[in-house]
């Protein structure tokens, strides 16, 4: 099991909303409304982790491991709203959410295959992890520059754990969870040829409550992410850049192949696919001769 070993990992470094956020350095003049409406919206935003968990407790029912490990996930990230809620609580009271605007970010996400959806918020701690350290640099109040640091550490350690629990399923599924974890990585490499943040909260994951079935699209502010993306904390092409490489690092390392481009992982996925209709029961192979698409 690897829920013991990353609960102690993840406790030893585990910070204090009470003794690591220097709250008495707060500058009243370095917030501006702007930022201050910002950082509600993120506030909503991490508390996505809530229904984020009861999807994966529901399709994971046969991991227990895995399972166990999203009590740690799920307290971390709903403290990351808790954090940015208090900062608004002590120097913004006007701002801080509502239990009804928390409330809506609750809804039921459709099922979806596991493999998928483990490569798919790896990928999401990964980009969240440089959203924040950029979001760190943007800010020029103290307090909430330390948080967001705060928070950016913590999406690099989750998604480190992510990592483990993929490296764990490529020795039980083989060609499955290569197939995909290839899918999703393509995907989430490919943010630049897209007109919408790819992230799970900002991707469709109920049809019957479409076009409202994303955590973005239940926010006071619906179109709040491209602006905060866009014009605020301008995460431009070379921030993107930086996600797509780590997200092409690490699937280096786990495939033991390296892929310096998202053309080459796409490749890898079509190998991928193709290897598993080959293997598929009643599945002939390929034709001798035949060279692949």
């Amino acid at each position: 099991m690897l829920y013991p070993e990353l609960f102690k990992q993840l406790e030893a470094v585990r910070w204090s909303m009470d003794r690591d956020i220097p709250w008495s350095r707060f500058e009243a003049q370095q917030l501006s409304d702007e930022q201050a409406q910002t950082i509600k919206m993120n506030a909503i935003t991490e508390w996505a982790a809530l229904p984020a968990t009861e999807m994966f407790l529901r399709d994971n029912r046969d991991d227990s491991d895995f399972s166990a490990f999203m009590s740690v996930w799920f307290f971390e990230e709903q403290k990351h709203s808790l954090v940015l809620m208090e900062y608004l609580r002590r120097f913004r009271p006007e701002l801080v959410p509502s239990e009804d605007e928390l409330h809506a970010v609750r809804f039921e996400f459709d099922p979806a295959p596991a493999l998928e959806t483990l490569m798919l918020h790896f990928c999401g701690e990964i980009r969240l992890n440089h959203w924040y350290r950029r979001a760190a640099e943007w800010h020029t109040e103290p307090v909430i520059k330390t948080i967001y640091e705060t928070l950016a550490r913590d999406e690099a350690r989750h998604g480190g754990a992510y990592l483990r629990y993929m490296r764990r399923a490529l020795s039980r599924f083989g060609d499955e969870a290569r197939a995909a974890f290839a899918k999703v990585g393509v995907l989430m490499a490919s943010a630049r040829r897209t007109a919408q943040a790819l992230h799970p909260t900002n991707l469709h994951v109920n049809e019957k409550l479409f076009p409202r079935d994303t955590i973005q699209s239940r926010l006071p502010d619906p179109q709040w992410l491209e602006a905060w993306l866009d014009r605020q904390i301008q995460f431009d092409a070379g921030w993107e850049g930086k996600v797509v490489d780590r997200i092409l690092h690490n699937m280096s390392l786990l495939m033991d192949r390296s892929f310096s481009t998202v053309q080459e992982l796409n490749r890898f996925r079509k190998e991928m696919a193709a290897r598993l209709v080959a293997a598929a029961p009643g599945s002939a192979g390929p034709a001798i001769g035949a060279q692949p698409a």
